[in-house]
């Protein structure tokens, strides 16, 4: 009679075991991933929207507005299609000595843009350093 060949019980509880510790210290990664992707999505939304006001003003075609506009209005990236999905909301503002604005992320996060580089905010809203 042949001998019916396995894994032992010991031998399946060790590999489920060094499973679970894989899946433990992967999934809090992945997910924390997913955020840094959304937060650097919504910065670049805010650069790309800073750099087309910026071309606007100037070729001598500046936002013409006293208060901020949305970054997807058709004055700043020339259409009016909705924000991506990493971005909830994004302000952009223009006076004589340059571009300010901000965006907040899906995440919840919100970054503004002073006019010089791009910086973590605790409220959403533009820069108080405003020339």
């Amino acid at each position: 009679m042949r001998r019916v060949q396995g894994f032992t019980l010991i031998e399946l509880l060790i590999a489920i075991a060094i499973i679970g510790i894989l899946a433990a210290a992967l999934i809090p990664n992945l997910l924390n991933a997913r955020k840094v992707a959304n937060n650097r999505a919504a910065q670049s939304y805010l650069h790309v929207a800073i750099t087309g006001a910026e071309a606007s003003r100037t070729s001598g075609s500046p936002i013409a507005s006293a208060s901020a506009v949305p970054c997807n209005s058709s004055n700043v990236l020339g259409t009016t299609a909705p924000f991506p999905s990493s971005v909830v909301d994004c302000q952009v503002y223009q006076t004589a000595n340059g571009t300010y604005g901000y965006v907040t992320a899906s995440t919840g996060t919100t970054f503004q843009f002073n006019g010089m580089n791009m910086q973590l905010s605790a409220t959403a809203g533009l820069p108080t350093s405003m020339p």
